[in-house]
């Protein structure tokens, strides 16, 4: 077993640059479009982005941005996702000149020259790098879910913030990140926020100011929220950030200086990445991985596809591998050949792209999972799965759609590499909630794409308990980032994102956000399931990028619920009738406390961080055609 294991961990990291000696030796026929010889003249950027771009950014695949919104990002953005980020599987087979060419094409821009400088890294305190405590009982939000049950419910003296106040909130500060589709939810502790961009860089800044008290470089981009805690055996208790990034790297960094104690990578396959935050519990540090391979097995020479969701517990001291746990036990193996004779493999998938939920009572660990890439499929995708704290073993597991294989051929006129079960691909991308009933029972929440809140019972193998549909669901729909759940009732934000064909001026056809489809807030009873209020979304008009999807993570606290929507607003709703309570438009310019170019945009991903008074909030998720940002926005009450 050990040697089918060494071959197949090598195999798997080899595979990608094997396509590329294989030209070598073999037909230019048989050779991956994104591997072939460039189009004449490396550096005509037109042309490569013909021959390996197109056809899945001019409206084919849902999940790739459009051209136009590339277009509105800088140059270094889009050549940052080709060689370190969610397009690197394509980069690595393009020359350093050709990514450039590409990236300068795309947004019609020059890339600068190379500096060790980043624009993004001033405004620093003047105490920097300053103290850092974190007192018993302080305020803070650490992590994704607040708690180690994902509720993201604050309680009123950790909110430091009334339903009553929230009418009145208005923008304090607002820090420039780099220009990009996506940033790490903010964590709050020991009066610093700490957050991550998709360009590889982690900051740390005043809670109340937003000065910068540091700034460290990563290997990859940081999308995955980050927890502080206290490092075993420290007195006085040194601190120290848990960071995770898009090369499944997992970093340990002094809270105070930003120091790096230590950096693993945790899953050695080259589209292997870290989106869910890590959760931390006793002497343990808990993690989770997704990966690409979903993408670069729309190639139909691509040998689709090995990798399994993983799970595993580091030692927090020393980032040393205690346990590792496959959300697939079976491994990869030859599962048949396609029908260009490229062989296939299976089970893969069932990736993990949220935060695990701690039970400490029963000593279980939970998470979501993602569909299968590829045949066959297995009983653990688009699931609930329960394992042991300790050992890592499978305990239950749930599952929620069957035959859920698909990858991105699957949307493509070539489809030669979709899974024969060509599923609805209805992962989970939301952390599972744990709450405690009125009677005493407990109860775990999960939220699907499909459109569907499922209720489990935890202590009774995950039995059903109710589900309610709020949505139709798809691809793009459904219920995406995560909801929030108080003592009685879970908020549910509803995606159903709709991207509709045009035709432009010059007479090709495009594909843009229909305004007129998606989005909506429900509060379902925690008990029974039973809507209890339900909100529409607003609709967005003939204003163009904009759809009414709420797709982000919602935020709560006693009496009020957050969602953001990709149409630029961030609403508060009261939590007893629905009615909408604050509404902000983030679509606008903002002076930031570090003095570069800063604008708002699109909501959607990570949700609003609530803590001590204020309320910090990512503004410019443009990923899906709506309207990219860089602003860190931070709010109080009065702005005071």
């Amino acid at each position: 077993m050990s040697v089918r294991k060494g071959s197949l961990k090598r195999k798997i990291q080899v595979m990608i640059q094997a396509l590329v000696i294989g030209l070598l030796v073999s037909s230019v026929s048989r050779a991956p479009s994104w591997a072939l010889s460039p189009p004449q003249g490396e550096s005509d950027g037109a042309a490569l982005y013909q021959a390996y771009c197109a056809h899945r950014h001019e409206g084919q695949v849902k999940r790739a941005p459009h051209r136009d919104a590339m277009a509105r990002l800088p140059a270094s953005t889009v050549l940052n996702s080709l060689e370190r980020g969610r397009m690197k599987f394509l980069g690595m087979m393009r020359t350093g000149p050709e990514r450039q060419a590409l990236s300068e094409w795309i947004t019609g821009k020059t890339l600068p020259p190379p500096t060790d400088t980043d624009a993004t890294v001033a405004g620093f305190c003047a105490d920097a790098p300053g103290t850092f405590a974190v007192e018993d009982g302080a305020p803070q939000w650490n992590g994704w879910g607040v708690d180690p049950f994902n509720t993201r419910f604050q309680p009123a003296q950790a909110a430091g913030l009334s339903a009553a106040q929230v009418p009145a909130l208005q923008v304090k500060w607002v820090f420039g990140l780099p220009m990009g589709f996506r940033v790490s939810q903010p964590t709050v502790v020991g009066g610093r926020v700490f957050i991550g961009s998709l360009q590889g860089r982690i900051y740390s800044l005043d809670a109340k100011t937003g000065c910068l008290y540091w700034s460290v470089k990563t290997d990859s981009g940081v999308r995955a929220t980050m927890v502080v805690e206290s490092l075993p055996g420290t007195t006085p208790p040194r601190f120290v950030v848990y960071a995770g990034d898009a090369a499944a790297n997992v970093y340990a960094l002094d809270a105070r200086t930003g120091q790096e104690l230590w950096k693993v990578n945790v899953n050695a396959h080259p589209l292997a990445r870290i989106t869910g935050s890590p959760k931390t519990h006793a002497d343990r540090l808990y993690v989770a991985t997704t990966s690409l391979e979903e993408l670069a097995g729309a190639d139909p020479t691509y040998e689709c596809c090995t990798f399994r969701g993983t799970v595993m517990a580091l030692d927090r001291v020393t980032g040393q591998l205690v346990w590792q746990a496959y959300t697939i036990p079976d491994p990869p193996a030859p599962v048949r050949k396609n029908a260009i004779g490229v062989q296939l493999w299976g089970p893969s998938g069932a990736t993990v792209w949220s935060s695990p939920t701690l039970d400490p009572e029963r000593n279980r660990l939970y998470v979501a999972t993602g569909d299968n890439y590829s045949d066959p499929v297995s009983l653990t995708s688009d699931a609930v799965v329960a394992l042991d704290l300790r050992t890592g073993a499978i305990v239950w597991s749930k599952q929620f759609t069957p035959n859920d294989a698909w990858n991105t051929a699957c949307e493509l006129e070539d489809d030669t590499n979709c899974p024969q079960a060509r599923g609805p691909d209805l992962d989970f991308a939301s952390s599972p909630i744990l709450r405690i009933l009125p009677d005493g029972r407990r109860i775990l929440l999960a939220g699907q794409k499909s459109g569907v809140m499922h209720a489990l019972d935890p202590d009774r193998n995950g039995a059903m308990l109710w589900q309610e549909r709020v949505g139709k669901g798809g691809l793009l729909g459904g219920i995406q980032w995560g909801s929030a759940a108080d003592a009685t009732q879970v908020y549910v934000a509803l995606s159903d994102v709709v991207r509709k064909t045009v035709e432009q001026a010059d007479g090709s056809w495009t594909r843009v956000l229909d305004g007129s489809v998606g989005g909506g807030l429900f509060a379902l009873d925690i008990e029974s399931g039973a809507r209890q209020w339900h909100v529409p979304a607003v609709g967005c008009g003939d204003r163009p990028q904009c759809s009414p999807a709420q797709s982000a993570a919602v935020s709560a606290l006693p009496g009020v619920v957050f969602s953001g929507s990709v149409d630029g607003h961030l609403r508060g709703y009261a939590t007893d009738t629905g009615a909408v309570i604050w509404d902000y438009n983030a679509l606008q310019e903002y002076a930031s406390t570090n003095g570069v170019p800063t604008k708002g945009g699109s909501f959607d991903g990570p949700g609003p961080t609530i803590v001590d008074g204020m309320l910090y909030v990512h503004s410019g998720y443009g990923y899906r055609g709506g309207v990219p940002g860089n602003a860190l926005l931070a709010f109080s009450v009065n702005g005071e």
